[in-house]
């Protein structure tokens, strides 16, 4: 397939990569080459298309999701709005624990035909990875219950799957108070489990006082390692807590959240190389006021990945579109740091480095846009300019 008369936003470089009037060859479902129409090779085999001047991307990467569970929690909304906090509601019994009840009592095929339809909303946005976490379980068989459906993801979709195991969520009902008791009894034997199934990626945890302590953490992350698994940590979400710096200790892929970082977190994930995943639409919906250091990460040179954070309490947003949008408004990314976070930034948040960019050897996983110039990606809310999603080379 050759695509022509393109503008392509490669994201290899800087100013999008952008490739005026240029092309993408694609083979096999990977790209064989792509640049300026002009220098195409002379001979090629199979269709073409001229997109009359569209814009090309890498298609997006939500490196951040919960879109496996039951419930909703419409109810909880409306209680904040009325003034209740998120810890308020967590403390009571709400929050996570009330979704770990409703997913807990839900079958593999109620979950996911509840996931399709979020999943569904990303692929029309040109999404072509989604990470999916398991954590509202928090036990041993709904645990892997979750991981076995965001698997099947795969088997009825087109878009690729990563999965996190987020055992460290929060403490169900019958261990409130026994952090170590659960995390000996139900966690780890969880992780082991799901792990020898095959259904693991990588591992998650809530790093918070509401949640799990960063020496609670460290429990996990050393069977991670032991399980040859990598690590990312929800981390400085609520409060300064050390979970930023624990994440740059075990080298893990991300830290997530981050609004309380500060600038010796930002020195730290640069040294270990982590991505800092900014994830407005939690801080959104709970009207958060502390934003993330966006301009340390900056000055430190950290990677930013965006991702929806899509949940049914702190994050209930579909669309990686707003989520870009959000990042630009409410944290001052620049829209090449949002279309980054949504590509190349996102691929290495979840480890991977077969996407994310537009080069020789990369899977076709591509987005047509019928805009201009790519900062319309960002700078719309509530409209889908996407024309053709492609995803290892197949429209």
């Amino acid at each position: 397939m050759l695509l022509r008369n393109a503008r392509i936003a490669t994201m290899a470089g800087a100013a999008y990569g952008l490739i005026e009037r240029g092309a993408v060859l694609i083979a096999q479902g990977r790209v064989v080459w792509t640049g300026p129409e002009a220098d195409l090779p002379t001979r090629h085999d199979g269709p073409e298309e001229d997109l009359g001047g569209r814009l090309v991307t890498p298609a997006l990467i939500d490196c951040h999701t919960h879109i496996v569970h039951g419930g909703n929690r419409a109810a909880e909304f409306e209680m904040r709005l009325n003034g209740a906090s998120y810890e308020q509601l967590a403390r009571a019994g709400g929050g996570i624990v009330s979704t770990v009840r409703a997913t807990r009592a839900a079958s593999e095929d109620t979950l996911l035909a509840g996931a399709l339809r979020f999943v569904d909303a990303l692929i029309a946005e040109g999404v072509s990875v989604i990470e999916v976490k398991s954590g509202y379980g928090l036990d041993i068989e709904t645990e892997a219950r979750m991981l076995r459906v965001a698997r099947r993801i795969e088997d009825v979709r087109q878009v690729r799957v990563r999965t996190s195991f987020l055992g460290a969520h929060a403490l169900p009902d019958d261990y409130k108070n026994q952090a170590d008791a659960y995390l000996s009894e139900v966690c780890l034997p969880a992780l082991e489990a799901a792990h020898a199934a095959g259904l693991v990626d990588a591992v998650d945890g809530f790093c918070e006082g509401i949640a799990f302590s960063p020496e609670e953490m460290a429990l996990v992350f050393d069977r991670a390692r032991d399980l040859g698994l990598p690590v990312k940590l929800h981390a400085e979400q609520l409060s300064h807590l050390g979970g930023t710096q624990l994440a740059a200790r075990y080298g893990a892929l991300s830290a997530d959240h981050v609004e309380y970082a500060d600038e010796a977190d930002a020195e730290a994930l640069a040294r270990s190389g982590s991505v800092a995943v900014i994830l407005p639409g939690a801080f959104y919906t709970l009207r958060e006021t502390q934003v993330p250091p966006i301009e340390a990460f900056r000055r430190h040179g950290v990677p930013m990945a965006l991702a929806t954070d899509c949940n049914p309490g702190s994050s209930p947003m579909a669309s990686l579109l707003l989520a870009m949008n959000m990042g630009c408004t409410l944290f001052r990314m620049t829209p090449e740091e949002a279309l980054a976070g949504v590509t190349r930034h996102a691929a290495r948040a979840l480890g991977l480095d077969d996407c994310g960019i537009i080069a020789v050897g990369k899977r076709a996983d591509l987005a047509v846009w019928t805009v201009e110039q790519p900062a319309e990606l960002s700078y719309r809310m509530g409209y889908n300019p996407l024309y053709r999603r492609i995803f290892g080379g197949e429209a």
